[in-house]
């Protein structure tokens, strides 16, 4: 399965379902593999929140793991953990991105949430990606 439009769609309407029944204005993107937005949802959060998420769902995509995964890779790096870190554009390593796979498996792309608490962004992004799973 490639990550099209209404596949994005199904994962972003279902984080967003979540997001409104948490009561949590967040922005939550969705990208494929190469990190490129597919889908976007601002609920009602503040703006800086919508490079946060893209962030997130970016890093997610690009190491092909959850952001806060790569964000404990990263600590363990010392100082190489900067340029890895500041790459393409900068990467977010807390948690709220998740990766999103196929049946099969595969790595299709990413998920991000901002605007709640990390835990929240995951939770977020986790039931955004439970959709596909």
């Amino acid at each position: 399965m490639e990550l099209n439009y209404k596949t994005a769609e199904k994962v972003l309407h279902a984080a967003k379902e979540k997001a409104l029944l948490m009561n949590i204005p967040v922005s939550i993107a969705v990208v494929d593999t190469g990190g490129h937005l597919i889908a976007l949802a601002r609920l009602d959060s503040v703006y800086g929140v919508i490079d946060f998420a893209l962030k997130k769902a970016r890093t997610a995509a690009m190491f092909g793991v959850n952001s806060d995964i790569m964000g404990g890779i990263i600590s363990e790096t010392g100082v190489h953990g900067y340029g890895m870190l500041n790459s393409n554009g900068g990467l977010l390593t807390i948690a709220g991105g998740v990766v999103l796979q196929d049946k099969a498996g595969k790595i299709i792309g990413a998920i991000g949430s901002s605007g709640g608490t990390p835990e929240q962004d995951k939770e977020i992004a986790e039931a955004g990606a439970q959709a596909i799973a």
